[in-house]
């Protein structure tokens, strides 16, 4: 296979007569950093279900090159931030607990990779035996050194580990819900990176966050897509799509836009479209 990680076509998933995603179809390829935009109810976060296996849906979904039927193999190679959740603050468990709740077992994880092998996906990564890590010029192509093939850059091993990548190492024994909304979006990034991901999904992960945790989220988002993890990211937050992102996918409920993100901002008809719409789901939840 190429390095497509995610195909989404056709999707469409309805809610009794409610059209929520509206037959749409995009990819991820390997190494992308792709920020879904959308208005608060265009079918972000129901497409992070379907993809996910939480969502029935109508339409194809294929991940790493294989159908639904090998997902249960594959999602623990993937890294999923929901949006917010809330804890009480003193909900008895510590930032190190959460963190460490993400460990899956290694067996869990062979699984996956075998099936990677077996369809000749060989991303963008190789660790060698001392450790360090490099990217492969030919990820397609089968060599010997297949068995040392790491799933990320991260080296996260260790909750610990995974702590000090998001700064927070020095929280690792506060309880969770004392923490901020931005402290607490890290904690689960930090979570995630346990499972060393090959694909990261992150929905809105700045959602009630200020702008300082703001900055220390997208700089930490920046930090992993470089280490070589694929980020899909939804938010509706156009400045930040634009600094950050490398493709551009545009929804409500369908598609309008599915490219580089060059190419999207500098096309005035698109951004016109895309901030109409945004003003219609506005303008309707406020009674206007």
């Amino acid at each position: 296979m190429n390095g497509t990680v995610l195909q989404v076509q056709n999707l469409t998933i309805s809610y009794g007569n409610h059209i929520a995603v509206d037959d749409i179809s995009f990819d991820v390829q390997d190494g992308d950093l792709l920020g879904i935009v959308g208005p608060n109810g265009s079918g972000k976060t129901t497409t992070f279900r379907a993809i996910l296996g939480l969502q029935p849906y109508g339409g194809k979904i294929s991940m790493f090159g294989y159908g639904p039927d090998k997902f249960k193999s594959l999602i623990p190679l993937v890294g999923y931030v929901p949006q917010k959740i809330i804890f009480e603050p003193n909900f008895p468990a510590t930032v190190h607990d959460i963190v460490s709740m993400g460990i899956i077992h290694e067996k869990k994880i062979t699984k996956g990779m075998d099936l990677l092998k077996q369809n000749n996906c060989y991303l963008n990564r190789v660790q060698n035996t001392n450790g360090a890590t490099t990217l492969d010029d030919t990820p397609n192509t089968v060599g010997p050194d297949c068995k040392n093939r790491t799933r990320s850059c991260t080296g996260c091993t260790t909750p610990d580990d995974a702590l000090k990548t998001v700064d927070l190492e020095h929280l690792r024994d506060r309880r969770i819900g004392e923490l901020s909304a931005g402290e607490q979006q890290r904690v689960f990034i930090a979570q995630s990176l346990i499972k060393n991901p090959l694909m990261m999904i992150l929905d809105e992960p700045v959602t009630s966050a200020d702008v300082e945790s703001q900055t220390k989220f997208y700089s930490i988002m920046k930090k992993l897509s470089e280490s070589g993890i694929t980020i899909v990211w939804s938010s509706h937050d156009l400045d930040a799509i634009e600094r950050y992102a490398s493709r551009v996918a545009c929804m409500n409920r369908k598609l309008f836009f599915h490219g580089k993100k060059e190419q999207f901002f500098s096309d005035e008809k698109l951004l016109k479209t895309y901030t109409e719409s945004a003003m219609q789901v506005h303008m309707h939840r406020h009674g206007h």
